[in-house]
């Protein structure tokens, strides 16, 4: 089993690696993580130098993610050279579908896998990629699947892969996976409502291809005021019933509910 992260990241904001100029002004937009994307948003004839200069940067740099090519293109095996380096924190494998990937991946010194969903095959094979070594995160790669699945939209046509996802991720031991990007960069409502679905469903973080969507990210996965006044108030009476039964506000505080109360606090503390 994977150790699971109390604290794991919530809010992962794409770059492109053709604009290493935004590299560290994505770093300082307030998300989690950066991911620097060396695949959908670099064009087949930049793949190389693109690839040179986020190696280039990595050796100064801060540590980040690095989402590479898949394993069914010409660029896999050259973008695996960047896999061990000490910045890339995270490697992002797209597509993700076979055992073997991973495993190339983890051989080239990956120190930590996520790994993007985005086909019927990735759904097929979830729970067996979920249990690969270093694999730390599933992501729902929403757009991609609707592609291959040739479904239109991406609400209630997903739900079902979607509680997959967190299906697996849960008893592979991972953290919550991360849902997929919102397109609607200027539409307010849309995104909150693509988060809320997102939490609602069990998924611990989003992608965000914009640094305006990551502070609605960051406060709706975050514990609000409530959620810690109660958890509080939970860990407060755990603790001075010594072990005996106890409720708060009316309700029984069973095992389940002391490890909801733990991780909400736990998770609010990293926040500051």
């Amino acid at each position: 089993m994977h150790a699971t992260t109390p604290a794991a990241p919530i809010s992962y904001l794409f770059v492109p690696a053709t604009r290493p100029e935004r590299f560290d002004k994505a770093l300082a937009a307030g998300a989690d993580r950066v991911i620097i994307d060396l695949e959908d948003a670099v064009a087949p004839a930049d793949k190389d130098l693109a690839r040179d200069a986020l190696a280039n940067w990595l050796a100064a740099g801060q540590p980040v993610a690095v989402r590479i090519n898949s394993s069914d293109t010409e660029w896999f095996a050259r973008d695996l050279a960047l896999c061990g380096q000490a910045n890339v924190a995270e490697v992002i494998l797209p597509k993700a579908a076979e055992v073997a990937d991973v495993k190339r991946v983890v051989q080239a010194g990956a120190k930590a896998v996520m790994l993007l969903i985005e086909s019927a095959q990735g759904i097929a094979h979830l729970n067996a990629l979920a249990a690969c070594e270093k694999v730390t995160r599933l992501i729902f790669g929403t757009i991609d699947f609707c592609v291959d699945m040739g479904i239109e939209n991406d609400d209630r046509e997903l739900d079902y892969f979607r509680s997959q996802l967190v299906l697996a991720s849960k008893l592979a031991g991972l953290d919550a996976p991360v849902d997929g990007v919102t397109t609607a960069i200027d539409d307010a409502a849309v995104l909150s409502a693509d988060i809320l679905r997102g939490k609602r469903f069990g998924f611990g973080a989003k992608l965000c291809i914009h640094p305006k969507q990551v502070a609605p990210v960051n406060a709706t996965y975050l514990p609000q005021a409530d959620e810690i006044a109660w958890a509080r108030r939970v860990m407060d009476a755990a603790g001075a019933a010594d072990g005996a039964a106890v409720q708060v506000d009316g309700k029984m505080v069973d095992k389940p509910v002391l490890i909801r109360a733990q991780r909400i606090l736990s998770v609010a503390q990293r926040a500051g």
